[in-house]
């Protein structure tokens, strides 16, 4: 039971699992099924176990975790799990990726996909036409993308740990902020934008753009602040706003999602085709030091993530800039 599992910092160090993929190897959440901790994870359980309340008007203070070492050892994953809460809030990639995978290494080779304007129509005997897909000649790297926090013990203890937690989340959230541009950066690379150069852009143009992806389909537009905000404030994107009230998400009127990304030049926006536009490709998860925040001396929390981006498919992927 999980009120039994003995807690040590070497759960943190298991090769190809995190500290709650440890934890549910050695108490699956299968084994709670119609009892009142269905629906906990492993880690969940261990804050139960230890009445450790991260949320809610009975909040606990940080320093509940320091109550016996055991407990101290559930602090970093603590950590971990509200930064990548921060970071998959602030995320695009969810909205962009066609393709998600995880490597051992700082570099991946993607795939590319011949084009083939054979017609597919053939007579008996004939051959078919096919595409060759190829390994790309040179390699995608893929980058560390880290920010920390430092502090002492001292200033945090007393401080209630949904408190702490809004902290890591905008930790988490700056660190997003630089994938999605690395990102957009990574798969726009060797594109040469079309330009709008109205003194206002117009749904007719905007329609038009939508419309140059010919050999895919524009299902995500992704724009600066200062680009989203010339196309929401048109005359026919006031018609969208019962679609973003009730969902949450901002559409054009032909169905084109919008995406805000902060940090992309602000004239610019990209279309794509999110289902075969952006391989995303991690080379680690979220990381944090659980050594040192095991210790409640600890005086810096850093987090990071490796990631690297290409585009799949030529054409899949457009670009243009709103210059006025």
């Amino acid at each position: 039971m999980y009120n039994t599992i003995k807690l040590e910092k070497g759960l943190y160090s298991i090769t190809g699992k995190n500290f709650t993929q440890a934890l549910e190897s050695l108490d699956p959440s299968v084994n709670y099924k119609d009892t009142e901790l269905e629906g906990l994870d492993a880690f969940e359980r261990q804050l139960k176990r230890f009445d450790i309340k991260i949320a809610g008007k009975n909040s606990d203070k940080v320093e509940k975790f320091f109550l016996s070492t055991e407990s101290a050892v559930l602090f970093p994953e603590f950590v971990r799990r509200t930064i990548k809460q921060g970071m998959d809030e602030a995320s695009i990639l969810g909205h962009i990726s066609a393709a998600v995978s995880y490597v051992d290494g700082i570099d991946f080779k993607s795939m590319v996909l011949s084009p083939n304007t054979t017609s597919s129509a053939s007579a008996q005997l004939d051959d078919i036409p096919f595409h060759t897909v190829t390994l790309n000649s040179s390699s995608n790297d893929i980058q560390k993308y880290g920010r920390g926090l430092k502090f002492s013990y001292e200033s945090i203890r007393k401080q209630r740990i949904d408190t702490l937690a809004v902290i890591l989340k905008r930790l988490g959230a700056q660190i997003s902020k630089e994938v999605n541009v690395a990102a957009i950066n990574a798969v726009t690379t060797g594109l040469t934008p079309a330009t709008i150069s109205a003194n206002t852009i117009t749904y007719n143009e905007l329609a038009a753009f939508f419309a140059s992806m010919s050999a895919c389909n524009m299902t995500s537009l992704v724009c600066s602040p200062a680009s989203l905000a010339k196309i929401v404030s048109m005359t026919e994107m006031k018609n969208c706003q019962y679609d973003y009230m009730s969902s949450g998400v901002v559409k054009t009127p032909f169905g084109i999602e919008l995406i805000k990304c902060n940090g992309i030049a602000n004239d610019l926006a990209v279309g794509l085709d999110k289902s075969c536009a952006v391989e995303t490709v991690f080379g680690t998860d979220v990381i944090v030091d659980y050594d040192k925040l095991i210790s409640n001396q600890c005086t810096e929390i850093f987090a990071s993530v490796s990631v690297g981006f290409s585009r799949i498919i030529d054409g899949s992927v457009l670009t243009t800039k709103i210059t006025k």
